[in-house]
């Protein structure tokens, strides 16, 4: 989906009941944003159906972001098809149709105030999502699993591996991942809700839950989201009471300071592994520097990159965003991958500029979609989130938001 409709239509009027079609399907992605990813996939398929079958072509223009998107995706396709296994390296990048969701959730949106709903109801299913996560660990037994039958495939699951919470994706990671973005996004907006109260204590459910996850580089990349919301927040008594209640509470949880104590130590087994992946990284990147190895490639090449002290010798990423782009596609792919948030961050920075102080709530979810990706990109240094389909989607879709209030902005300009 190259083209969206123009950054100041969301769409040709749309008849009711195609409206109502969308927001369903709108408060359905939210669902499956936080619970199952092919409720969520499925849901944009039928989104980008719908939006094009509706769509006027007088409508349609080039969308925000489309340079550095098919750019980065013309490169991998590229990178792929140069690579030493061409045939597996092509299906591997079949996750560049993944970035059609800044498009679809951004043609989808009608307007400013839907974006804040779609932000509330993410909020509020990601909320869910995270209560379940820590009746999860709290109910999970000393050996980490409750060995359910396969005939419970579902609660064998929900209960695999729960001494960290992981609600229902598959690893931990992954909740932290969306908890990291959801309530970096939530977190300037809270003031706005019409029962803050309640809203505080719903953000402090996934505050905790994030906590319990362990993850550590979500840690740092919420740290540095919650650090951005500070920047350009006015009124930052709320958002700073909450923060000293979640580091109270984690600080609190022995697990959670066990693992704050491994933070930067080269003695934890996670922190020398995660090294030698960077040695070995930066090796591919010396020999492959133009296109790189290919997508998918590393985990065929990486026993014979691994150095001695690599304590893992297989692995299919190097649990850092940033140095598995330069792999597998090389220096122009990073910088083009570069680029996509660098204009992101750029254009959106303009659009907080012209927004006007009384328009508080738009801004609050422009600084929160700011203060998101920004959480993403620094998590992504400890984590390949970019390849991690559950987070990639919501990212995105948080991208799209702050596109939406420049849209509402230029209708009231002109």
């Amino acid at each position: 989906m190259t083209a969206v409709l123009d950054t100041r239509r969301a769409a040709a009027p749309a008849e009711p009941g195609r409206s109502r079609i969308i927001n369903v399907l709108l408060t359905v992605l939210t669902v499956g944003l936080a619970f199952s990813i092919t409720v969520s996939e499925l849901t944009l398929v039928v989104l980008a159906v719908v939006l094009v079958s509706g769509t006027s072509p007088d409508a349609l223009r080039r969308a925000p972001l489309t340079e550095p998107l098919l750019g980065f995706a013309a490169w991998t396709l590229l990178a792929a098809a140069t690579s030493d296994a061409p045939a597996d390296s092509l299906r591997a990048t079949k996750s560049l149709l993944l970035l059609a969701t800044f498009w679809i959730v951004l043609a989808a949106i009608p307007s400013a105030a839907a974006a804040r709903r779609f932000a509330t109801a993410l909020f509020v299913a990601v909320t869910a999502a995270a209560l379940s996560s820590i009746f999860q660990v709290l109910g999970c037994p000393p050996d980490g699993s409750y060995g359910w039958p396969s005939r419970m495939p579902v609660v064998g699951m929900y209960f695999n591996k729960c001494e960290r919470a992981h609600a229902f994706f598959s690893i931990y990671m992954t909740l932290a991942g969306v908890l990291t973005v959801v309530l970096t996004l939530t977190l300037a907006r809270l003031r706005g809700f019409a029962r803050p109260a309640l809203a505080a204590s719903a953000w402090l459910v996934g505050a905790v839950a994030l906590g319990l996850t362990l993850v550590r580089g979500a840690w740092l990349g919420f740290v540095v989201g919650a650090a951005v919301t500070l920047t350009f927040m006015r009124r930052r008594l709320l958002v700073l009471a909450l923060l000293g209640i979640f580091v109270a509470a984690a600080l609190a949880m022995p697990a959670v300071h066990r693992r704050l104590e491994t933070i930067g130590n080269p003695a934890d087994d996670t922190t020398r592994d995660r090294l030698a992946m960077l040695k070995g990284g930066l090796r591919f990147v010396r020999e492959h520097p133009l296109t790189g190895i290919g997508p998918g490639q590393v985990k065929r090449l990486y026993p014979a990159y691994a150095p001695p002290e690599a304590l893992r010798r297989h692995t299919s990423h190097l649990h850092n965003t940033p140095l598995q782009i330069a792999v597998e596609r090389g220096l122009v792919g990073l910088g083009l991958w570069l680029w996509i948030f660098a204009v992101f961050f750029v254009r959106a920075g303009r659009i907080l500029r012209r927004l006007p102080a009384e328009a508080a709530a738009d801004r609050a979810l422009v600084i929160g979609a700011l203060a998101a990706v920004a959480a993403f990109l620094v998590a992504g240094l400890f984590e390949y989130n970019f390849g991690d389909t559950e987070v990639l989607l919501v990212a995105l879709a948080v991208m799209a938001l702050p596109f939406v209030v420049e849209r509402d902005l230029a209708e009231r300009v002109a």
